[in-house]
């Protein structure tokens, strides 16, 4: 299914962006930006086969809903990729070789989260659990403190002004993307009929 290689890419994306940030490897950061283009194009051939369907008759009430919440969930889907991507263009420009050793143990802890966060996210679409989408949020209470940790070690002025302002990008980078697989988890949750709020509109 077109969703599943969407999901599975996004999450190699946000797992390989950082590692190579962190090991500086920039030859496989260049090929994950690259792999951004090939999310972008699978999330528009899903937008086209959805909006098909929708307007196919013989469809109950539940099949449109069910296709209607994925046509939503397809922007934040797009948005993560995008977000690993910009990490990605980081470590090809080799921001990792210039941080902090503080720093790079936050971004990496920022990492396995991100990772994880995803994971439970792709379960909650597959299994439509309430207990998983709760997870979810829990995961992005962890990058929201560690983002805010991570700010305070640029603003205390370890590293150089160029180096604080990339690596707060990057911070604000995986920010958002817990913040993208809560509103994917609630959309999916709200479709179960969990009582779960519904998702954000909040800008990137």
């Amino acid at each position: 299914m077109v969703l599943i290689q969407i999901f599975a890419l996004v999450g190699e994306g946000i797992a390989g962006a950082t590692h190579s940030l962190l090991t500086g490897d920039r030859e496989a950061a260049k090929v994950l930006v690259a792999q951004d283009e090939h999310v972008d194009d699978l999330v528009h051939r899903l937008t086209i086969l959805v909006e098909s369907a929708l307007i196919e008759s013989g469809r109950s009430a539940s099949e449109r809903r069910e296709l209607i919440a994925i046509l939503k969930m397809l922007p934040d889907l797009e948005r993560n990729g995008d977000l690993a991507e910009h990490i990605a263009r980081r470590a090809a420009r080799g921001l990792g070789q210039e941080m902090s050793a503080r720093s790079r143990g936050l971004v990496e802890r920022m990492g396995e989260v991100a990772t994880t966060i995803w994971r439970h996210t792709a379960e909650v679409i597959a299994d439509r659990s309430v207990s998983e989408a709760a997870t979810v949020e829990d995961l992005d209470d962890e990058l929201d403190d560690l983002h805010v940790t991570l700010t305070a070690e640029l603003v205390a002025g370890t590293m150089p002004l160029p180096v604080a302002i990339e690596l707060a990008m990057v911070a604000r980078f995986y920010e958002r993307f817990g913040d993208h697989a809560v509103n994917l988890a609630r959309r999916i949750s709200m479709l179960s009929g969990s009582a779960l709020e519904p998702p954000s509109a909040g800008a990137d």
